[in-house]
C-alpha cells in the first residue's frame, strides 16, 4: 500500500515536548540545565517501559513525566494476576470497597453483562443520561488503546494524571486486603474499585457500569444493579466459563438482583428462560427486547441508520444513529430501554424525544466497525473487535448490508483461546481474501497456525500471511486496490487489541 495510508507523525514518547516548542526561535523561557537533565531521564525510563521500538503517543492533555507515571502505574499493575483469570469468590474486592468506604453505594448503577455488544451499548446508555442532563461514570473493559478509557466522567475518559492519582488513593488500602487476604488483589478487581473510587469522587449521579468477564463473580457484581442489562449471550471465554451456553447464561444472570429491572436482549429460548427465572427469584421487574420495547423501524442512512424505537413509556421516532448494522439498532433499543427504567420514564413521563435524538446522534463507538481511511481512489479502511463467531457474524451481516465493496480484504488477528475457526466460518462469505496476523499481546496466536486454519476454511490461494500487523495492513490495501480505484476495503479484526492497534496504526486518539 502506497504512503498516503500512513498517518501523520504524532507527539511521541522519547521526544520531549513541553508547549512553549511550538513558538518561534527566540520566544519562550528558557530550559534550565536542570530541566534538560529531567527530560533526558524521563525520556530513557519511557523507552525502558515500553522498548523503545513502537514508542506511544503522549496525549495533548499530559505532561511527559504525567505520562510516564501513568505507564509505570500500568506496569505495575500488570505484575498482579491478570484479568483474564475468574476465580468464583466476591471476597477480595468486597473487603477492598468496604476499607475503601463502600464507593459503589453512593450512586444508581446500570450493570451490563452478555457476550457482545455491552460497551457499544454502554455507551449509548452514556450518552443517554448525559443528555438528560445527569453527571455519569462509565466503567467498562477491556480498553482499545489506553487503560484511562475504561473509567470515564461525564463521558469522557479520565487523564493519565487522574488515573494515577486515583491509584495512589486506593494503593495503601488495596496493600492492606493483599496482605489480610492472602492472595494478591487481581488488576481486574483494583481497576473495578478505582473505577468506583473515581465516581464518588467525582461525584457522579449515575454509573454504568459493565462485567469484566461472566457476571456472577465477576468483580463489578458487589455492585447492586438498578437496572440489569444482558446483552445477546453466545459462546465466548470457553477457558473459563465453558462451553455450555446455559451454563453461562446462569453466570451472567448473576447481575439480576433483588428489586431490580431486568432489561434483556432477544435471546434464545433457552438462554431467555434462564434468565426469566432469575428474574422471578430475585423479584425483578423484567423489560424484554420484541416485547416492551424494541426496533420498529429501521433504514440505512449516510454514516449510520435512521431508527424508530419503542421505549418502555413511547415510541422515538427519526433517530439517527452514527454506527452501521442492525446489531447496534438492537442495542440502541436495549440502551434506551435500560435508561427509561433508570430515570423511571413511563407512558405518562415519556423522555424528551429531541433529547433523545441528540443522545443517539452523538454517539461513538470506537473500534466497532469503525473506518479508519476512506477517499478518492483509496480502500476503505475498517477495523472491527469481534472476537468470537457471534461477533464476526454481526460484522459479516453489516458488511453485507450496508457496504457495497466489490473487493474486501479482511486482516485477521486473533487471540490463541478463541474460537478462530468459527470466526474464520462466519467471515469466510464476505471476503475476498484474509491476511492473518498477530497483535501484540502475547495472547495472539501464532500467524502460522492461524494461516493453516485460514487455509482449511478460505483455501491456500486465498490466504496470506504477515507477522507484522502494520505490514499485513499495507499488503491488505495493495490487494484491495487490484480490483481498482472505488468499491474496495479492508477490514481489520478478530480481537480488540487487534482493533486498538488498528486504530492506533492511523493515527486515532484514545477515546
Amino acid at each position: 500500500m502506497r504512503p498516503r495510508y500512513r498517518p501523520v507523525p504524532a507527539r511521541r514518547l522519547g521526544h520531549v515536548t513541553r508547549e512553549h516548542d511550538e513558538l518561534p526561535e527566540g520566544e519562550g523561557e528558557v530550559r534550565s540545565p536542570e530541566e534538560t537533565a529531567e527530560d533526558a531521564v524521563v525520556s530513557h525510563v519511557l523507552d525502558a517501559i515500553r522498548g523503545g521500538e513502537t514508542p506511544d503517543v503522549v496525549p495533548a492533555q499530559s505532561s511527559t513525566l504525567g505520562y510516564a507515571e501513568f505507564l509505570a502505574v500500568e506496569q505495575e499493575l500488570d505484575r498482579r494476576w491478570p484479568e483474564t483469570v475468574m476465580e468464583p469468590s466476591l471476597d477480595r474486592i468486597s473487603a477492598l470497597v468496604d476499607v475503601l468506604g463502600d464507593p459503589h453505594r453512593g450512586y444508581p448503577v446500570v450493570h451490563l453483562t452478555g457476550t457482545n455488544g455491552k460497551t457499544s451499548t454502554a455507551r449509548m446508555i452514556d450518552a443517554l443520561l448525559s443528555e438528560i442532563g445527569l453527571r455519569t461514570g462509565r466503567y467498562t473493559s477491556p480498553h482499545l488503546q489506553r487503560a484511562t478509557e475504561r473509567i470515564n466522567i461525564d463521558n469522557r475518559p479520565i487523564t493519565p494524571e487522574r488515573y494515577v492519582e486515583v491509584y495512589r488513593d486506593v494503593k495503601p488500602f488495596v496493600e492492606l486486603i493483599d496482605a489480610k487476604e492472602g492472595t494478591a488483589l487481581s488488576k481486574f478487581e483494583v481497576l473495578t474499585a478505582m473505577g468506583f473510587s473515581a465516581f464518588a469522587d467525582a461525584p457522579v449521579e449515575a454509573a454504568v457500569v459493565e462485567v469484566g468477564l461472566g457476571g456472577r463473580w465477576d468483580a463489578t457484581n458487589v455492585a447492586d444493579a438498578t437496572v440489569a442489562v444482558v446483552t445477546p449471550i453466545g459462546l465466548d471465554h470457553v477457558e473459563y466459563l465453558g462451553s455450555d451456553v446455559l451454563a453461562i447464561a446462569r453466570e451472567k444472570a448473576g447481575i439480576i438482583k433483588p428489586g431490580s429491572v431486568a432489561v434483556l436482549a432477544a435471546q434464545d429460548k433457552a438462554v431467555a428462560e434462564i434468565l426469566l427465572e432469575r428474574a422471578v427469584e430475585v423479584d425483578a421487574q423484567v423489560a424484554r427486547e420484541g416485547a416492551e420495547f424494541g426496533v420498529r423501524e429501521r433504514e440505512l442512512a449516510v454514516g449510520g441508520q435512521r431508527l424508530t424505537l419503542q421505549g418502555l413509556s413511547g415510541t422515538y421516532d427519526d433517530i439517527f444513529l452514527p454506527l452501521h448494522g442492525e446489531h447496534q439498532a438492537s442495542n440502541a433499543a436495549l440502551a434506551l430501554a435500560a435508561t427509561e427504567a433508570l430515570v423511571g420514564a413511563g407512558p405518562r413521563q415519556p423522555l424528551d424525544p429531541d433529547v433523545v435524538r441528540a443522545a443517539f446522534a452523538s454517539v461513538q463507538s470506537p473500534g466497532r466497525l469503525e473506518r479508519l481511511a476512506a477517499g478518492q481512489g483509496v480502500p476503505t479502511v475498517l477495523t472491527d473487535a469481534a472476537h468470537n463467531p457471534h461477533g464476526a457474524r454481526a460484522l459479516a451481516a453489516a458488511l453485507t448490508t450496508e457496504f457495497r465493496f466489490t473487493r474486501l480484504v479482511g486482516v485477521l488477528g486473533v487471540m490463541r483461546e478463541k474460537d478462530a475457526r468459527g470466526i474464520l466460518e462466519e467471515l469466510e462469505p464476505v471476503l475476498n481474501e484474509v491476511i492473518v496476523t498477530a497483535n501484540s499481546s502475547p495472547r495472539a496466536m501464532d500467524p502460522d497456525e492461524l494461516g493453516a486454519l485460514a487455509a482449511e476454511v478460505f483455501g491456500s490461494d486465498r490466504v496470506s500471511v504477515e507477522p507484522v500487523l502494520g505490514a499485513a495492513v499495507e499488503q491488505a490495501g495493495e490487494l484491495a486496490e487490484e480490483a481498482g480505484e472505488s468499491g474496495v476495503g479492508v477490514i481489520i479484526t478478530g480481537s480488540v487489541v487487534t482493533a486498538g492497534e488498528a486504530r492506533a496504526l492511523f493515527g486515532k486518539e484514545p477515546a
